[in-house]
């Protein structure tokens, strides 16, 4: 074993110790928290899970906020986000959440302190916390991990992608496959199993695209591309939550025209990123995300059950 990942396996492992056994211990807000997380860096489909919880309330009347640290922004401290504002001052996928959720979302180094200003401005109220299995500063009342394919046979940083090794997912309430994951080989016990079918609103395009993105998993998105039929001429990726430039433009713009390709493709993401860049990418193919949640009823009253647990349990 690699021995920073040795080093990094034992902090991980002594600081999740410390809060099983008390030594640290989690604040709690008033109203009932459920968070959404992984054990793997990025491309798990947090955010496109936690529009499609959302948008699950939504249809059942459930008020509901979304606590998140808002990654990638230049910005500090608790703030509320603006949805016409930029990926600067409160990062991409907050962005991404507020404007396709219309809900309140509160970014946060300290997501208890984001959840005490949102119970201070908008009353106690459900708290959807997002990329939250590893802040166990703040106590909550269901534990939600989404599991990729390659997690179990990824490793631990830095030699691989998983934040914490699968034994973690003894603490969560409910595990999240997408798609076709098996859950074979998963350490699971009491769990509950869900299940998540992750695709593309593709756009109704004939000539050839130079497709982009600066997301977890590229790969993944192109392929989704191309199987839906769409003429991929070329690729280009960026790192992950990247902040594009006037650089990035002149080398994508001549990157089409090499490729011989008409317009580009590229995520809802990457278009938050590219802010008023976007336009000048014209003719731009933005593609959303989504994410269908199979039994939907079930998974609704096993998150609505642990709400009215913590509500009717004595203070």
């Amino acid at each position: 074993m690699n021995p920073l990942t040795a080093i990094y396996g034992a902090v991980s492992r002594t600081r999740n110790e410390f809060y099983d056994r008390g030594v640290l211990s989690a604040r709690r807000l008033q109203g009932p928290v459920v968070s959404i997380g992984n054990i793997a860096a990025g491309g798990s489909g947090k955010t496109p899970f936690v529009i499609a919880l959302g948008e699950m309330l939504k249809r059942r009347g459930v008020s509901f906020d979304v606590l998140s640290r808002g990654y990638g922004r230049k910005t500090k401290g608790v703030a509320l986000v603006d949805p016409d504002g930029a990926a600067v001052d409160f990062g991409d996928e907050p962005l991404l959440i507020a404007r396709r959720l219309e809900v309140s979302v509160v970014i946060g180094e300290d997501r208890y302190a984001a959840g005490r200003f949102a119970e201070e401005n908008f009353g106690p109220r459900l708290h959807l916390l997002d990329d939250g299995f590893q802040h166990r500063g703040l106590a909550r009342d269901f534990d939600i991990v989404l599991v990729n394919a390659t997690d179990k046979q990824d490793r631990l940083f830095p030699m691989g992608r998983l934040r914490e090794p699968l034994s973690a997912l003894a603490r969560a309430d409910a595990i999240v496959l997408t798609n076709d994951v098996p859950v074979e080989g998963l350490p699971l016990t009491h769990q509950k199993v869900w299940r998540v079918q992750r695709d593309i609103v593709a756009p109704q395009v004939e000539e050839p695209c130079l497709a982009f993105c600066g997301i977890a998993r590229p790969g993944y998105f192109f392929a989704q591309l191309r199987a839906t039929g769409i003429n991929v001429a070329a690729i280009r990726s960026f790192r992950d939550h990247h902040s594009y430039t006037k650089s990035d433009l002149r080398a994508l713009l001549s990157a089409r025209k090499k490729a011989g390709a008409t317009c580009f493709v590229t995520t809802e993401k990457d278009a938050i990123n590219l802010d008023s860049y976007l336009d000048e990418l014209t003719p731009v193919h933005v593609v959303p995300v989504y994410m269908q949640i199979e039994d939907a009823n079930a998974v609704a009253k096993t998150v609505w059950a642990a709400i009215a647990a913590r509500n009717s349990a004595p203070a």
